[in-house]
């Protein structure tokens, strides 16, 4: 059976990752690498053996059938836009884009290419994931506790909130995808954010943030996200019923229930992520696949990201209908 071929658009590290998953894939070519610099671009291409081009138009006329978009916030929307228009299957890294606008037109017309379409959040292919979805199944969260303490991350337009969004809408978005998913739609929050930046060269992004949440169930929630550390403290998120606890991270979830004794499951952090790049490789080639977050779920987080900034911008509590609308 052919393989599926695939192009990238960005060469930095998620990039880097993603392709060498898929390179272990026997049903994978990787084929071709555009980035906005050249050398960068060059270097990918060279250590994977693919072509490096010019820009996305060439990248298309390579005849891949699927296109990985691993750019930051502020470059996302003309990409996805010209991917749709060839009509290839796209995956995009998170966070898709830098507000909810240009998001909800790049849904649109991969709607109506009607390709297969994925996003970056992996957590949701996570077996410690699924194992606190069976725990919470049959019972009402009506509490979320959600963190994202770390350490600024190594490239120059982190800290720019005009290229990144912020630390919520780029980093502990993750954390609100995995809320959506355990507890369900948020339809308020109200954020405040520290007004502070972090110790960093023209940093204006807050250093801490928290977020108060509360979902359409009539659970409520918090998240509190801070880059202040020199280190990765925490990062997780927690869910809470009647007699029943669940906590996730990225490496392990936790379960204690109505005895308080402990279910405890040790996760390897790299498989969530080759599982959803299996998954979208499956489904490009027609094997049904299992895309646990498909673009047009990722316009749902993307929109509450955007609500919790823009609730921490103003000093006010928003709702996400009204936000919605606005945005729209």
């Amino acid at each position: 059976m052919p393989g599926c071929r695939i192009g990238f658009v960005g060469a930095g590290g998620v990039a880097a990752r993603h392709a060498d998953t898929l390179a272990a894939f026997g049903d994978v070519e990787l084929v071709a690498v555009t980035d906005v610099d050249g050398r960068r671009a060059r270097a990918f291409a060279e250590e994977r053996g693919v072509r490096a081009v010019p820009g996305v138009e060439q990248l298309i006329d390579t005849g891949v059938d699927a296109v990985y978009v691993c750019v930051p916030p502020f470059s996302h929307g003309p990409v996805e836009k010209a991917v749709a228009a060839a009509g290839l299957a796209v995956f995009v890294e998170k966070p898709i884009g830098l507000d909810c606008g240009e998001a909800e037109q790049t849904a649109r017309l991969l709607e109506e290419a009607g390709v297969v379409t994925s996003a970056g959040y992996h957590w949701r292919y996570s077996d410690g994931v699924t194992r606190a979805r069976e725990a919470v199944r049959d019972t009402s969260v009506r509490l979320a506790v959600g963190a994202w303490l770390d350490k600024v991350p190594p490239v120059r337009w982190w800290t720019s909130r005009a290229q990144s969004g912020g630390q919520v809408v780029e980093q502990a978005v993750h954390v609100l995808d995995l809320a959506r998913l355990m507890v369900g739609e948020v339809v308020e929050v109200h954020a405040m954010g520290d007004g502070q930046p972090p110790d960093a060269p023209g940093a204006d992004v807050d250093g801490a943030t928290v977020v108060n949440l509360r979902f359409a169930g009539g659970a409520v929630g918090t998240l509190a996200a801070t880059c202040l550390l020199g280190w990765k403290h925490r990062v997780g998120l927690e869910v809470y019923a009647a007699d029943l606890a669940v906590s996730i991270t990225e490496d392990a979830v936790e379960v204690a229930g109505r005895s308080g004794e402990s279910e405890v499951r040790r996760l390897d952090p790299a498989l969530a992520k080759q599982a959803a790049d299996r998954a979208f490789v499956d489904a490009v080639l027609g094997r049904g696949g299992n895309i646990r977050a498909p673009y047009a779920d990722a316009v749902r987080t993307q929109r509450l990201a955007c609500a919790v900034a823009d609730s921490a911008a103003r000093g006010v509590a928003v709702k996400l209908e009204e936000h919605a609308h606005a945005s729209g």
